[in-house]
């Protein structure tokens, strides 16, 4: 796909694909609708030099990982005015007159001995090959429909499709793409069945538009996180392959969300973020008073009047002067999915009181949120203590807390008390 982007900065030339016919590979429909294709039996030096003769190429674009410096040395010899223009993304040596590493992570440092004297390099996001969907989407705003993007490559070799699915709230819909390439294509088909809330592309020509109507995005640190880059799509990234190491290196390093293998308890820890509410934007700001003021979520609260959102920004507001309390919103994997608090925090008793509410309408996450509001007040403010005030007839919250061992040590009129002891402090 990345070559049909590069062709179409040459519009004035005749192109020539040459390629093994393999299975997975893109239908040769696509290109002879545009260009001339030749099917090569080999990858040896010598039929496609004899291709190179035989058609009378200028140039030779080389996409290919197993075709290295010894050949392209071997092709100039044989065509002293032929331009070689090799792709590399794992810093190789090579013989040729440009070099063309178009991920964002490219360093033209890193190729200073790698290549000839007066060998052009085309390094980073200036060359980055986008297909003209991704700027026309670009322009697009479209609606949100799924909440994870999945791309794990198109042969998927180590069947990471099916783990991440067991692994993502059953609540997310999904859009997975992937190709006939992919050797666990039908272990995958049986294991979506019937399941509505995961699409499966196979082959799809519309990766932009799926990308563009997706909220967070799980890929492979490759070419594909230079097309998620220009979409501006919250993404994580996991390693899979060596050519991978990098675009993960230049990730990790950034900041992003990596890992650098298929590791369930890495990847479900750097999945959930809490975002203090004074760091929001104005859209969540106005999102989290929209929970706090449902119905569902309001009957629950000790004061249940709504809150007007100039009175909600001004509270927030005066957070960042206050030490004694705090709030977040809990993501997962890109979505907002609750709220925890921590109020009326003691730092010389070790104690404060807590308080959490899911996303309106949103099952099976309470859990979540208090693990995050454990972890937060034993691990990171070094309580001793966590005190929770519950309505007595909220009886879903009382059977969480006690899920997680807070015990009753008081009622106030209608409020129970229920606290928790960290034992090691």
């Amino acid at each position: 796909m990345r070559d049909l982007v590069l062709a179409k900065q040459y519009p004035n030339s005749q192109i020539i694909f040459a390629t093994q016919d393999l299975v997975g590979n893109i239908n040769h429909k696509i290109i002879e609708a545009e260009y001339q294709l030749e099917i090569l039996n080999t990858n040896s030096p010598e039929e496609l030099d004899r291709l190179i003769k035989k058609i009378q190429i200028d140039m030779l674009v080389i996409d290919h990982y197993e075709i290295d410096c010894g050949f392209e040395k071997e092709l100039k010899i044989q065509n002293p005015k032929l331009t070689i223009l090799s792709f590399d993304d794992t810093y190789e040596k090579h013989y040729c007159d440009i070099l063309l590493n178009h991920n964002i992570s490219a360093n033209e440092q890193r190729y200073e001995d790698l290549v000839p004297e007066g060998c052009e390099l085309r390094c980073g996001v200036k060359h980055t090959l986008l297909r003209e969907e991704f700027y026309q989407e670009k322009e697009i705003k479209r609606e949100k429909i799924y909440d994870i993007f999945i791309a794990m490559g198109g042969a998927d070799t180590q069947n990471l499709n099916i783990q991440l699915l067991e692994l993502l709230p059953d609540y997310f819909k999904v859009a997975i793409v992937t190709t006939i390439a992919n050797n666990n294509l039908d272990a995958l088909k049986a294991y979506i069945g019937d399941n509505e809330l995961i699409h499966l592309y196979i082959n799809s020509i519309q990766i932009a538009k799926l990308m563009n109507e997706s909220r967070f995005a799980i890929v492979t640190p490759s070419v594909t996180v230079n097309e998620i880059y220009f979409m501006e799509l919250p993404f994580l990234a996991i390693k899979t392959a060596k050519n991978q190491e990098d675009i993960y290196e230049y990730l990790r390093k950034s900041g992003y969300k990596v890992v650098d293998s298929f590791q369930k308890n890495k990847i479900e820890k750097i999945a959930i973020e809490l975002i203090n509410f004074i760091d929001l934007s104005f859209d969540e700001k106005v999102e989290v008073l929209s929970w706090r003021n449902h119905p569902s979520i309001r009957k629950w609260m000790f004061d249940k009047e709504p809150i007007d959102l100039e009175n909600h920004i001004s509270y927030i507001e005066s957070l960042k002067e206050k030490n004694d309390r705090v709030y977040f919103v809990v993501k997962q994997y890109g979505q907002a999915v609750g709220v925890i608090d921590l109020t009326n925090i003691n730092l010389n008793s070790l104690e404060a009181e807590i308080g959490l509410y899911a996303k309106p309408m949103l099952k099976g996450v309470g859990s979540l949120l208090m693990q995050k509001i454990l972890e937060y007040g034993f691990n990171e403010l070094k309580l001793k203590k966590l005190v929770a005030k519950v309505l007595e007839d909220n009886f879903s919250a009382i059977q969480l807390y006690e899920k997680f061992d807070f015990k009753q040590v008081d009622k106030q009129d209608s409020l129970i008390v229920m606290e928790k002891i960290d034992e090691n402090r």
